[in-house]
């Protein structure tokens, strides 16, 4: 069984900028596609971003695209989210997943493609 931890959350204004992390317990980072999600209160899960398993192709949300990059460390088998010019509207509850199968799919930013999932780390943009 895949674990994966998030870590890099907090509360800052608009217009900051935070980083999370999502480390994976055994090596699935460059060798599965991964993505982040978040989920608002009272909200759906909706994806943010998405790396392929070799890292070569991303997918971003139209609400988050020039603004966020997410980037893998295979080495150290992490995952992260750049988040730059954060809104109010970013804030929620952002997890970290991956898919148990090799290769992409064609689905990159849709929750029901990816098996494992994080316990979620909490993002707070005050205005």
């Amino acid at each position: 069984q895949v674990q994966l931890v998030e870590s890099g959350g907090g509360s800052v204004q608009a217009g900051g900028s935070l980083r999370l992390s999502c480390a994976a317990s055994r090596y699935i980072v460059g060798s599965r596609a991964m993505g982040w999600f978040r989920q608002a209160p009272g909200k759906e899960r909706e994806g943010v971003a998405a790396i392929s398993d070799g890292g070569s192709n991303t997918f971003y949300a139209d609400s988050v695209k020039g603004r966020f990059t997410i980037s893998q460390d295979n080495a150290k088998n992490t995952l992260h989210l750049q988040m730059n010019s954060l809104k109010p509207e970013d804030t929620a509850m952002y997890y970290c997943a991956a898919r148990r199968l090799y290769g992409g799919t064609r689905y990159p930013l849709s929750s029901r493609e990816y098996n494992y999932w994080g316990q979620g780390t909490q993002v707070t943009v005050s205005s």
